[in-house]
């Protein structure tokens, strides 16, 4: 989703770890020191790969990064730079060369009153949206989007279903969402604008510190990614979208233009395979399951044939 992604703080960062550009108080641009194991020597040239600061988007860049070293170029990783503000900051200045991106998150950044919602549409537009120097190649069909989950203990109390019926109780709602949120169309400013829907309090709140308030009832409605396993393991209910204010979310690798050529073929071929329970599968693994995301990303390019 937003695309603020979900699962940024602190405990869950410690599965990426093993992943993550900078250490503690570090440069968070400043290259990881190794490629993983199996690392090739980099004759086919280098590429900068980086990530935004939530796991799924660690392992996406982690994928791309051992996809592209199977075609024997080195990859340096540069993870967990930051929010879509600060990452795309460091790819257009020329820091990173390639991330993992959501494509209609990436075209409501660039194009406020953009309209698209169905995955082509979006796709189609976002080609056009971005600025000169960056280019998207393929889309995979693996999504991950925003959205709104409550406690089925809520969901039945305020006879929920879908966002809209937030309305006749956001005098008593309270929303925890990344802080981003509360100024992006896809957040705050959507939610009021599409269905009239202002919630009493918003807490700015990162990752898993969403999901625990929402358990808690610190927050009677959260956002939270639609590939997060937390849905499941805590029965929370997402509530349904009908005017599309999320739209469509696919995953896309974003480039420079200029090393476009060099990395599409690999990337390409990535976005062919992946697709959303594959993707949800890994961040189980890696979130719940506390597995290596260099591991995780290794076994499924190698069932993918990409290895």
């Amino acid at each position: 989703m937003t695309r603020t992604r979900f699962l940024a703080a602190g405990l869950l960062l410690a599965a990426v770890v093993p992943l993550a550009a900078c250490g503690g108080g570090g440069d968070p641009l400043a290259p990881a020191s190794s490629p993983a194991a199996g690392g090739s020597t980099g004759a086919a040239g280098s590429v900068k790969v980086g990530s935004a600061d939530f796991p799924e988007s660690a392992l996406l860049a982690e994928i791309y990064a051992q996809a592209l070293e199977a075609k024997g170029m080195t990859a340096a990783r540069q993870f967990n730079i930051g929010s879509r503000e600060t990452y795309l900051k460091a790819i257009s200045g020329g820091e990173v060369d390639v991330l993992p991106e959501y494509t209609g998150s990436l075209l409501t950044y660039y194009d406020k009153a953009a309209k698209a919602t169905q995955p082509d549409e979006v796709y189609a537009s976002l080609q056009k949206a971005v600025p000169q120097g960056l280019t998207v190649l393929d889309k995979s069909v693996a999504e991950d989007k925003d959205s709104i989950a409550v406690t089925k203990q809520t969901a039945d109390e305020w006879s929920l279903k879908a966002i809209p019926d937030l309305a006749a109780h956001q005098d008593e709602l309270t929303l925890g969402a990344p802080p981003e949120f509360k100024t992006r169309q896809r957040g705050l400013v959507g939610l009021e604008s599409v269905y009239k829907v202002t919630p009493k309090e918003f807490r700015p709140l990162q990752s898993q510190a969403t999901v625990e308030a929402l358990k808690n009832g610190q927050v009677k409605a959260a956002n939270i990614f639609s590939t997060d396993p937390s849905i499941a393991a805590n029965g929370f209910v997402v509530l349904d979208d009908p005017q599309s204010l999320f739209g469509s979310d696919n995953v896309v690798p974003l480039v420079r233009s200029d090393k476009a050529d060099s990395l599409k073929a690999a990337l390409n071929a990535v976005s062919a395979k992946l697709d959303t329970t594959s993707l949800a599968d890994m961040v189980k693994q890696v979130v719940v399951d506390k597995k290596d995301a260099s591991e995780v990303a290794k076994t499924w390019l190698a069932s993918a044939g990409l290895a």
